[in-house]
């Protein structure tokens, strides 16, 4: 019998759905949630403790260690926050490439930073549900995720994990691991990785560009294909592993309106690829991480990142991330109520590290446009904002969406 993972498990009642597999794996799961509502009672720092030690105990027999550590988090006054960042891996490899890999070296540097900096890593699940309840999370809280669902996961991340107790979510595409394709992890190593407490969640079949449409294809047409591939990889996971959060990672980080309203509708979590922290005002549809790859896995750029903080921030205009434009202007509002954390004179934005030019349309009310003069011809780009903390070395961090899904990959 599978051990459950750490987080909390979901099941749809929703017959469209079809994910109704009830499995004894699945019961003890749900049995193992209800324990840990029980014990999310004192406090979601308390369940923190409680998922670093479980993962651990499943994976390396840490059990009394973490169990110490446990109670003396219960025990003593911890920090708390209403944030958190999650950090994005594919490859932990040197022979893949370097746009989606860090090397074993590097990504053991970061778990090391994390370990002995004052980090909390907390399971995924955790983190998304107490920002949505407005609950406290831990100061520092860092979750970490995986996408595709790639061997050096298997054969390297995760035995590194195991060795620091360090809970983790893998965010699967289950076309190449049905066809057993090169690099990919297997269904046996899969359902290893959560009998031993790992987090399995959805990055659709065949990791499509959720944007591009057949010739011909009506957007409701088009919705539903999207709709039907999303919940047959959630009814695979399912069956395979006992788990269904109904998180789901947009392949290649793309997504429009429509496809979060299909979210929406089949009540699931999305989470994106641009770089920023989750706060309680975050868009639960299309939630920021950063990833660590290429030139962005160096620990001196990585450290910065795991300690930023939110902006109570949101886009006025305009809707959607997709543009054809080469260089889209975008209005965005920062909440007064927070601007205590942050000195608004002191926002900075940037676009490939080159700074922007910012009109402020109401300094009072926080609202500004950004315009860059530089074009981008790239299917993806950034607009990056932040401003130190006070009273910190801190920074907080948001950034702006783009795709251009007439540009080739």
């Amino acid at each position: 019998m599978h051990k459950p993972s750490q987080g909390q498990f979901t099941q749809s009642t929703k017959t469209e759905s079809n994910v109704a597999f009830v499995s004894i794996e699945t019961v003890a799961a749900n049995k193992a949630a209800r324990g840990k509502r029980l014990l999310h009672r004192a406090g979601v720092v308390a369940r923190a403790a409680w998922d670093r030690l479980e993962f651990c105990e499943a994976v390396n027999g840490c059990f009394m260690r973490l169990l110490v550590l446990g109670l003396m988090l219960l025990a003593l006054p911890v920090g708390a926050a209403s944030s958190g960042v999650v950090l994005l891996y594919h490859h932990v490899a040197t022979d893949t490439p370097a746009s989606t890999s860090i090397s074993p070296r590097d990504f053991r540097s970061h778990l090391e930073y994390l370990r002995d900096n004052e980090f909390s890593v907390i399971a995924l699940d955790v983190m998304v549900e107490a920002l949505r309840n407005g609950e406290e999370l831990p100061d520092r809280a860092v979750a970490i995720t995986f996408d595709d669902g790639y061997l050096s996961i298997f054969e390297t991340a995760f035995p590194m994990l195991q060795s620091f107790g360090f809970p983790f979510t893998l965010f699967l595409s289950t076309g190449p691991i049905d066809r057993r394709s090169r690099n990919y992890m297997s269904w046996p190593q899969i359902e290893e990785m959560a009998a031993a407490g790992v987090m399995v969640a959805n990055h659709m079949v065949e990791h499509p560009h959720m944007l591009e449409r057949a010739e011909g294809e009506s957007e409701t047409i088009w919705i539903e294909r999207l709709r039907e591939e999303l919940l047959r990889a959630e009814r695979a996971i399912l069956e395979r592993t006992g788990q269904s959060h109904r998180y789901l990672a947009y392949p290649y980080g793309e997504y429009n309106p429509a496809i979060k309203d299909m979210l929406r509708e089949l009540d699931f979590i999305g989470f994106a690829q641009n770089s920023g922290v989750i706060g309680p005002s975050s868009d639960f549809l299309a939630l920021p991480r950063y990833p660590l790859a290429g030139n962005f896995a160096d620990l001196e750029s990585a450290s910065l990142k795991f300690a930023t903080l939110p902006f109570n921030v949101r886009i006025l205009e305009p809707e959607s991330p997709v543009t054809n434009a080469p260089n889209p202007a975008v209005t965005l509002k920062f909440s007064p109520a927070q601007t205590g954390a942050y000195d608004l004179a002191r926002l900075g934005c940037f676009a490939n590290s080159q700074p922007l030019a910012l009109t402020w349309i109401d300094r009072e009310a926080g609202i500004v446009r950004l315009k860059p003069e530089t074009t981008f011809s790239a299917r993806r780009w950034r607009y990056i904002c932040t401003a130190p903390n006070i009273g910190s070395r801190r920074f907080h961090w948001y950034s702006i969406q783009w795709i251009n899904p007439e540009m080739p990959e």
